[in-house]
């Protein structure tokens, strides 16, 4: 899985941030559904400034797409903790 999580760290730097913290989570959930199809659990927490002004559902939707087709390979589950720098 450090493999994935190398290529969503480069995925996001499309913005641009100054923090991401991954943590690989799939062993807690062996025998899971989408861990049998490869995919892994994952918990992202991510400072961007493009965040700024953005709402929870925005944000989302910025590292959903710059994760493209690693949602439906490699990533079964994403908990994502996103904020702005002046949210800290």
């Amino acid at each position: 899985m450090n493999d994935t999580i190398e290529e969503i760290k480069l995925r996001l730097a499309a913005l641009t941030p100054q923090d991401i913290q991954i943590m690989d989570e799939s062993a807690q959930h062996a025998g899971h559904a989408g861990a049998k199809s490869g995919g892994g659990h994952f918990q992202l927490t991510i400072i961007s400034p493009t965040f700024s002004g953005l709402n929870i559902v925005a944000r989302h939707r910025a590292i959903y797409q710059a994760l493209g087709d690693l949602m439906s390979t490699r990533v079964h589950a994403l908990s994502i903790t996103a904020y702005s720098p002046e949210e800290l």
